[in-house]
């Protein structure tokens, strides 16, 4: 099919009953959309925005096959108290962020002690193992090979110490299928002549897929979705109700009132906003990330997705230049911008890589959704029939979308699931 990066024509409202309403059109819900309808279900994807330009616009645009390990909260003193002095340019905070987190940020600390931690991870890369191959099926049903880059993304040493702890961290992951080569300085060299001499190494992983333009990307799964015979519809999910004999309701800003059998929560970091209406409120807090484009200087080329894994950032070769991406910065979905980050960075990034003049007039961010134990909720909301959530992904929403929407099919039809879903079952937060 044809691709399309012009957002979405607006299919409008009818009046049928459809059998789910997926709230959300980022990677998340547009993924649970396709899944749902290929399962023979009658699916509505709503948002009041088009799809795949909120948190999924702005990642990295790595399908990250070998992120079988969750972010951890640290637990080395000696980062925890640079964290604490908002010096650090991989892990930064706004103060009503943190007092407004406590709680989630304490159980978030306590889930990430070794003994816990070590289940997580193995619960986690469960999930991750299906990334790939969810992936490369909906990219070639939906034709959108040329959004995607290369097969593999470099991770820098800037020290022969940390060159040696990435090394054997990889060893380790290759244990569990995860591929990856270890390159000397010669040979980071070879693959990219115009990255700085300064760094003695990187592990260059091989399981990856990374894409160019993360929201075309998005875009495209819908453009397969509504060839399927799907619709969208524009309208604020907040708008969302329960008829009294059990239907949910949408209403779009014509007054519009769409009905379904189900629903199924993919708004990311706005999730809970919704499910506490329902009573259901589990412990999410956010992580904002922020992102620039910048032109190349004359003559010079970035060849592959490069992170400089010591100073927190990473740079994509994508369609509209070369993005930096930052770390996280805890901060509330309504806090305004403070993208100290990126301005601490971009020197060091110009370090890195001969970076050109800016090429973007204004600053993205978007915040990523994240729960104390690392792990998203998929499945039926806990005493409210016919609600599910598919959301708290942190840093792998984009890579998970997917996978994430065939296992919530699998479980909304009654099907034997792919892995084991207990982990992941919105109740353990009640």
């Amino acid at each position: 099919m044809t691709l399309s990066t012009e957002p979405v024509l607006l299919l409008q409202v009818n009046s049928m009953t459809y059998d789910v309403f997926v709230l959300g059109a980022g990677m998340v819900g547009t993924g649970c959309a396709h899944y749902l309808q290929e399962s023979g279900k009658t699916v509505a994807l709503v948002d009041k925005g088009a799809p795949g330009m909120q948190t999924s616009h702005g990642n990295a645009g790595i399908i990250q096959r070998e992120a079988i390990q969750p972010y951890a909260f640290p637990r080395q003193l000696s980062v925890i108290l640079t964290a604490a002095a908002n010096r650090r340019t991989d892990i930064r905070y706004q103060l009503p962020a943190v007092l407004s987190f406590i709680r989630p940020l304490r159980q978030y600390y306590h889930y990430s002690a070794p003994a816990r931690y070590a289940g997580i991870a193995r619960e986690y890369a469960s999930l991750i193992s299906l990334s790939l191959e969810t992936h490369n099926e909906l990219i070639h049903k939906a034709g959108a090979e040329a959004l995607t880059g290369t097969h593999q993304w470099l991770a820098l040493s800037r020290t022969d110490r940390h060159l040696e702890e990435s090394y054997l961290s990889a060893d380790l992951l290759a244990e569990q299928g995860v591929s990856h080569t270890k390159l000397s300085a010669e040979d980071l060299k070879l693959r990219e002549p115009d990255i700085s001499p300064l760094f003695p190494g990187a592990v260059m992983w091989t399981s990856p897929r990374t894409i160019r333009d993360p929201s075309a990307l998005v875009q495209s799964y819908v453009d397969l979705f509504l060839s399927g015979g799907g619709t969208f519809i524009s309208a604020d999910a907040q708008t969302l109700s329960r008829t009294r004999d059990g239907l949910w309701e949408i209403r779009n800003d014509q007054g519009d009132v769409s009905q379904a059998r189900q629903v199924v929560v993919a708004l990311g970091p706005w999730s809970t906003l919704l499910t506490a209406k329902f009573g259901y409120q589990p412990p999410l807090f956010s992580k904002r990330g922020y992102h620039r484009h910048y032109k190349t200087q004359s003559g010079k080329q970035l060849n592959n997705w490069v992170l400089d894994a010591e100073k927190g950032f990473l740079l994509a070769p994508m369609n509209r230049g070369i993005r930096l991406t930052t770390g996280a910065e805890l901060a509330r979905l309504d806090d305004p911008q403070t993208p100290r980050q990126l301005e601490q960075l971009e020197p060091v990034a110009r370090q890195d890589f001969p970076l050109g003049e800016r090429a973007d007039d204004e600053t993205w961010s978007g915040s990523r959704p994240c729960f104390p134990d690392m792990k998203p909720v998929i499945g039926e909301v806990p005493g409210v029939s016919h609600m599910w959530c598919a959301f708290g992904h942190g840093h792998q929403g984009f890579t998970l979308g997917p996978a994430t929407g065939m296992l919530l099919a699998q479980m909304m039809t009654g099907q034997k699931t792919a892995i084991e879903m207990q982990p992941f079952r919105p109740g353990r937060w009640t």
